[in-house]
This record gives C-alpha cells, structure tokens and sequence, in this order.
C-alpha cells in the first residue's frame, strides 16, 4: 500500500529564538539528544526493512533537525530506498546545504521557512539558490506577520518563478479582507490559510494511508488528534488502519488539513504534497472563508 508517515521525534532544541515558537533556543540535554538520535536510527532502520509498502516519509521536528548530523544522514539514506517515494523535513535552512549532493535528489525534498530576525535575508536567499543549483526539490514560506510583507514581497521577487512561495496565516491574528488581498498578492493560496477550517465528521486521509508517528514509536492518525492506533515497530497499527472521519472541531494547520478530502490541495499539491510543492503556478483560490 502507499503510506505517508509524519515523523517527529523528541527533538526539541533550536537555533533560533522566534517570538511566535515555544521551542526557540530550547536547548536538548546530551541524554536527550542521544535518545532523539536513536529513535530516528530506529525509524529509518524499519523504514529500511518495510519494503511492501511504498513509503513517502515528511519529518517534522519541534526543533530544528538539520543542524544534527543524524537528520541529515537519515535523509540520504532514505532518499536511496527504492520504495520511498519522497522524504523531506521542514526546516530554517539554518544548516549547510553541501550535504544534499549525496542524497537522491529525486526523492529528497525540504520545506523551508524564512524567519526574519533570525538569519539576514541574503544568508537565507543564498541557502534558497544553493538548493535551486543543485536541484534540490523545495518550497520557501514565512508566517503572515504584519512586519514580514515587505520581506516577504522581495523575497517573492528574488526568488525564481517556479519556487512557490507560501504564507503561513499567523496564529491567533486575524485579517481584514484587505491585509489578506495583499499576502494572497504573494500566495495565492493564502486563503487555505487565513481561516481554520471545520472539519468535524468529515472524511480525512489520515488515519488510513497517513498516521503519525513519534519516538517511541507510537502511531497516531496526525500529530492533532491524540487516540492511538498502535506501535509501528510491533506492527499493531496495520489492524487500524481505515477510511475514517475527522474528529476534531476545526483544522487549522497545514500539514493537517493538507489531507482533508473536502478539500481540493491533494490535487494542488499532486506530487508535492509533503514538501508543499503546488504541481504548477497556484491558481488564486476564493477569499472568503473555505468549508
């Protein structure tokens, strides 16, 4: 079967100190760190000996995970695993970008976000164009912060057309029709985000052919919804596995309601979905509110 897995083990440290992120400048103990390293080696060990599924791997780390070394060798290895479809990993594109020339660039894929404040904007557009050379697969974001659009819109125009640039609506602020028609200027799948989206009883992917998955090996449907199916490594979440409905209120992250099936982005992503890649230029969506 296809599987889409969202990994995300106890890393929790980072590198920068974002004032909208619980997880800024949290630093790991040794002990802990060692731990974060063996589950991962765990998880791409079985992902290694999983070979009857095919596997599309997105690993999401509360910190940053490029600047350990495990990540990026998790991330060539599987990269090389002719059963995984696609692996990325969301992060600050603070790390070197060398290691990529190892890893099939087929496969790999990274989700990048911007912080400003946090790097220079030449430093992280350098970073944007060594992937673009290299041909890494990558989308570039930042969250939709009054202070960010100017950013944000010389980014737009520094980066190539064919890098999709995506804006994060920014938790807990809301926007007039006017502040949300300029981001969409930028991304004109702005509106997916600006407003969460209800979701209650309606039918999701995860849960079927996505779950998540934590250090210790615990498999939930997403990282939202806490009930657990079973272990990936005993093999006990296989049973669970099946079409199911959200039972959640609302959806209001992307990486959750990516999935929804009421909503049209698997066909807007098709190819990309984890890296959050659109299949071509996006197409301006509605303003108003979505379902």
């Amino acid at each position: 079967m296809d599987l889409t897995l969202l990994y995300r083990g106890p890393l929790a440290s980072c590198d920068y100190d974002c004032p909208y992120c619980p997880f800024a400048k949290r630093r790991d103990t040794r002990d802990a760190l060692t731990a974060d390293r063996a589950a991962l080696e765990r998880f791409t060990a079985w992902a290694a000996a999983n070979t009857t599924d095919r596997l599309s791997v997105l690993i999401t780390p509360w910190g940053e995970g490029l600047v350990r070394s495990w990540y990026r060798r998790a991330l060539v290895d599987l990269s090389h695993l002719p059963h995984v479809r696609r692996v990325a990993i969301q992060t600050n594109l603070s790390c070197r970008t060398g290691w990529t020339a190892d890893a099939d660039r087929d496969t790999l894929a990274l989700w990048c976000t911007y912080h400003p404040g946090q790097t220079s904007y030449d430093r992280f557009l350098a970073k944007c164009r060594e992937l673009t050379a290299g041909g890494v697969r990558h989308s570039v974001g930042m969250v939709g912060l009054p202070g960010h659009l100017d950013e944000a819109r010389r980014l737009r125009r520094d980066l190539p057309p064919e890098v999709y640039l995506w804006i994060n609506a920014a938790e807990g602020h809301g926007y007039t029709d006017a502040q949300a028609a300029r981001w969409t200027e930028i991304d004109p799948l702005f509106p997916y985000s600006r407003h969460p989206h209800r979701s209650a009883g309606l039918p999701c992917r995860t849960g079927e052919s996505v779950v998540s998955v934590d250090g210790e090996g615990t498999v939930r449907r997403c990282h939202f919804v806490q009930a657990e199916l079973g272990n990936l490594y005993d093999g006990s979440y296989r049973a669970a596995l099946r079409p199911r409905t959200c039972p959640l209120a609302v959806c209001d992250c992307h990486i959750g309601y990516v999935h929804l099936e009421s909503l049209p982005l698997y066909d807007v992503f098709a190819g990309g979905v984890l890296e959050r890649v659109p299949a071509s230029r996006p197409p301006a969506v509605p303003a108003a509110p979505l379902p």
